[in-house]
């Protein structure tokens, strides 16, 4: 399956912004909204001064499908695990595993535990990414209250375990200071070029759209098969 891939130059900071930007290379944690983001991993996100990553866009359905689908979604938001709770097999079942629309899904990172669900879920590549990120948006409500953030970090590394991930996998994907920043620096492009503000949203043949019900993507999707 074909994929959007972004190559991240982590020796580069960028300027402006609204404190979501990158704001440091080397050893130092990543930020998100101007505060340092600590990671679970053993190794506690060492990092090179000079390195670069490719962020791969996780996608499900035709390449070639008529119609696409951006979702931008935070791990941590209980509106986007409603949306894949319901909506979202619907649509998977009526236009995405039938060839109408090729859906992309986005994290968006409003906190450290956002960020380590999404260094969790794409540690298994793209195989497991969707599978994964299932889980953690049906046990939500169990792993964002479980309270300190070692128990958290502890409660998305079962996560990881039942899906197949091994410890030491595990541990490598949550110590990944580079991969981390990296994964920033992506959201935060994306959510520049599509005015992304709230979760979920959805970038429909290019136009941003929020959360809505089946029937209104199901109208909007319509329109655009010309059905």
């Amino acid at each position: 399956m074909k994929q959007r891939m972004m190559t991240i130059a982590l020796a580069v900071a960028l300027a402006g912004g609204a404190g979501w930007w990158i704001t440091g290379t080397g050893s130092q944690a990543p930020t998100i909204n101007g505060q340092a983001i600590a990671l679970p991993g053993a190794a506690n996100a060492q990092s090179s001064t000079q390195a670069e990553m490719t962020v791969e866009d996780m996608v499900l359905g035709a390449e070639d499908a008529p119609v696409e689908i951006i979702e931008y979604a935070s791990y941590t938001c209980p509106h986007c695990a409603n949306f894949h709770k319901g909506v979202f097999k619907d649509l998977k079942a009526d236009y995405i595993d039938t060839g109408k629309v090729k859906f992309t899904y986005r994290e968006v990172y409003f906190d450290r535990y956002g960020l380590w669900g999404s260094l969790v879920a794409r540690c298994g590549g793209e195989d497991r990414f969707f599978g994964i990120t299932e889980m953690i948006y049906d046990t939500q409500s169990q792993w964002t209250r479980a309270g300190s953030e070692a128990a958290i970090a502890d409660e998305l590394r079962k996560i990881g375990r039942i899906a197949g991930l091994e410890n030491d996998q595990l541990e490598a994907c949550l110590s990944n200071g580079d991969k981390a920043r990296g994964l920033i620096e992506w959201y935060q492009a994306n959510a520049e070029e599509h005015g992304i503000n709230s979760t979920p949203s959805f970038v429909i043949d290019g136009t941003t759209y929020s959360n809505m019900s089946y029937s209104e993507f199901k109208e909007i999707i319509d329109d655009k098969l010309g059905s």
